[in-house]
């Protein structure tokens, strides 16, 4: 018999998912799981374990902070709600990524199967961060004194930018 995650006492309640393509597998005593909200009712201590709360379940295996927590997310920056942002299904700023990290996290692995950005970047985003690197490059060259190195590097990022 397996004991309990939290308690050690025997656990009654077993469940088994995939997490991230690894099984993960949650045994739970029957108190700990009425405390953790995965079971709801009173069984009486006679007859069957009353039915699963398999959202309660899901974040107690995924690591997440129970809908309570949720509700009290907010972003410091522009001061957008977590419920603001399920209710619209819009962040407010780019701080908001870090302010709601715990449940975003799973969300974004879930809809993209990823939570790091792998696509193409935009042309002015990688023409700015190659201009930038030039005008690094001319001021180093600057620096050591390599003057003929400094005119060529000066007329390329002129061309660049006259291009853009």
């Amino acid at each position: 018999m397996n004991p309990c995650h939290f308690c050690g006492q025997p656990a009654t309640i077993h469940y088994t998912s995939l997490l991230k393509k690894k099984k993960v597998q949650q045994h739970l005593c029957e108190r700990c799981a009425r405390e953790k909200g995965v079971v709801s009712g009173d069984a009486g201590g006679a007859g069957p374990v009353p039915p699963l709360n398999l959202q309660a379940l899901v974040q107690l295996i995924m690591g997440q902070h129970p809908a309570a927590d949720t509700a009290s997310l907010k972003c410091p920056t522009c001061g957008l709600k977590y419920a603001q942002f399920r209710t619209d299904g819009r962040l407010g700023c780019g701080h908001d990524y870090d302010a709601f990290r715990p449940t975003l996290e799973p969300l974004l692995e879930r809809i993209h199967r990823a939570t790091a950005h792998a696509g193409k970047v935009p042309r002015t985003r990688r023409r700015r961060a190659e201009l930038d690197d030039l005008r690094e490059q001319l001021a180093a060259a600057v620096a050591a004194e390599r003057y003929e190195d400094a005119a060529t590097l000066r007329d390329l990022i002129r061309r660049k930018e006259g291009a853009g």
